[in-house]
């Protein structure tokens, strides 16, 4: 997908991402860590993505690009993954990260990335698109009511990680 850019804005286009983008990827992600304000939490590599992005992984990725007088640079990003639902019986899609470059925002490239990946979702017969959003981010709220979504808020979110986790996987471990 791309737009003409409508005379002074900037034109952009959407293309799915490969392998050779794991930096590029990467780069998104420690960005959006620093918007979210959890900068030490995005650890993963630039080659971590690169096989995350290998076909056949589940993982999908969409890169926008924008056109600028200085070149073509990689604008955002809409990451995600293959889900399963046994109610439906079908496979959906978890959005896990989109993300603008502030400069970038108001070019309706995060209306773009959802149309795309609406697009997907009926291109493979998926029975759902979703994501999270965090609580204080009003801004992101509006926008995806915008676009029809609802809150599911009657669901917690539970997580097991790290030492945790491993523990869980290690027989005669303390598991507090």
């Amino acid at each position: 997908m791309s737009t003409d850019g409508g005379g002074s804005r900037p034109s952009f286009t959407l293309r799915q991402a490969t392998a050779d983008d794991g930096a590029a990827v990467a780069a998104l992600v420690r960005e959006l860590a620093e918007y979210e304000q959890a900068p030490e939490s995005a650890t993963a590599t630039a080659d971590d993505f690169a096989r995350a992005l290998r076909p056949g992984t589940g993982i999908g990725c969409v890169l926008a690009e924008v056109r600028t007088p200085a070149g073509v640079q990689v604008a955002g990003m809409a990451l995600w993954y293959t889900t399963f639902s046994t109610w439906l019986g079908r496979q959906g899609m978890w959005l896990e990260d989109l993300f603008v470059r502030p400069e970038h925002r108001r070019l309706g490239i995060g209306r773009a990335f959802f149309a795309e990946l609406g697009r997907l979702c009926a291109e493979r017969g998926f029975g759902r698109l979703e994501f999270w959003v965090l609580d204080w981010n009003t801004s992101a709220h509006a926008f995806y009511r915008a676009l029809g979504a609802r809150a599911e808020d009657e669901w917690t979110v539970w997580r097991l990680d790290g030492p945790r986790l491993a523990a869980l996987a290690t027989p005669g471990t303390d598991q507090k």
